[in-house]
C-alpha cells in the first residue's frame, strides 16, 4: 500500500536512502516542480510520484480493495440518464458508498460517486457509467485505502 510520508505514523518512521541518477535537464525540471508545488524536498516529491505509480500498478492488477470516486459530467436533459445512473448505483450497492450531484450551468450536471471495492470491479462500474449516452466525461480516481465497515453486523443473540 502506498505510504503517505506526511501521515503521523510515517513522520517518525525509519527511512531508507537511495541514490538516483538522471540527466541534468530532468533534474532541473524536477527542481522547478518541487518549487512550484511547494514540496519540502526532492525526496518528498519523488516519494509522491512513486506512491502514484504504485497506486496505478495496484489498480491495474485489479484485485486490491481500494476507495475512490467516480466523477461524471453529464447532460441532465438526456432522457432516462439520471435513472440509469441511479439504477447502476443500486445494482452495485456493495461498492457505492454515497453520491452527490451538483447542477451546473445550462443542462450540465456533475456527479461524484464515492466507491470502495476491488479495483477491477470499480473500473468496470465507472466504465459503464462513463459510456452512457449523455455522459460528457468521467473519471475514476482511486486510492489504496479502505474505509471501515459502515454498518458492522451485530452479533447474533440467542
Amino acid at each position: 500500500m502506498p505510504i503517505d510520508p506526511s501521515s503521523p505514523d510515517q513522520r517518525n518512521a525509519p527511512v531508507a536512502r537511495i541514490s538516483v541518477s538522471m540527466p541534468e535537464d530532468l533534474l532541473a525540471e524536477l527542481d522547478d516542480m518541487v518549487a512550484a508545488r511547494g514540496f519540502d524536498s526532492r525526496s518528498q516529491a519523488i516519494s509522491e510520484m512513486i506512491n502514484l505509480q504504485l497506486l496505478e500498478h495496484k489498480r491495474q492488477l485489479g484485485d486490491e480493495v481500494m476507495v475512490g470516486t467516480i466523477t461524471l459530467l453529464y447532460d441532465r436533459s438526456v432522457r432516462g440518464l439520471q435513472k440509469e445512473l441511479a439504477d447502476l448505483q443500486c445494482d452495485h450497492i456493495d461498492e457505492v458508498i454515497s453520491s452527490l450531484h451538483v447542477h451546473l450551468m445550462g443542462q450540465q450536471m456533475m456527479e461524484v460517486v464515492l466507491v470502495q471495492g476491488p479495483a477491477a470491479k470499480l473500473q468496470a462500474i465507472a466504465n459503464r457509467m462513463i459510456t452512457l449516452r449523455g455522459v460528457i466525461t468521467g473519471r475514476l480516481q482511486l486510492m489504496a485505502a479502505t474505509m471501515p465497515p459502515l454498518h458492522p453486523l451485530s452479533p447474533v443473540r440467542g
